[in-house]
């Protein structure tokens, strides 16, 4: 399993990298978008549900989200998922 790293969310945005701040829109297309945190409850990621075999995207209100479950530990950034499932 690889590691995580908890995004708080302020005023719709995340300390994606050290010199970035992303609006949580982004996360929702996002390849390192593990799962969002609503009302303390982890759900899929819109982008990694889509991914996944059923391919169901939770509906998820963004404007509602406190955190993101992010696995980019190497400091990219965003990468959209749409490059990985065109």
């Amino acid at each position: 399993m690889s590691e995580e790293r908890y995004l708080p969310v302020v005023r719709g945005r995340v300390q994606c990298t050290q010199k970035e701040a992303t609006s949580i829109d982004l996360c929702r297309l996002c390849v390192h978008s593990a799962r969002v945190v609503v009302k303390g409850r982890e759900l899929p990621s819109p982008a990694r549900a889509y991914c996944s075999r059923c391919r169901e995207i939770p509906d998820v209100d963004m404007a509602k989200v406190e955190a993101i479950v992010c696995d980019d530990l190497s400091g990219e950034g965003f990468r959209s998922i749409t490059n990985i499932i065109s």
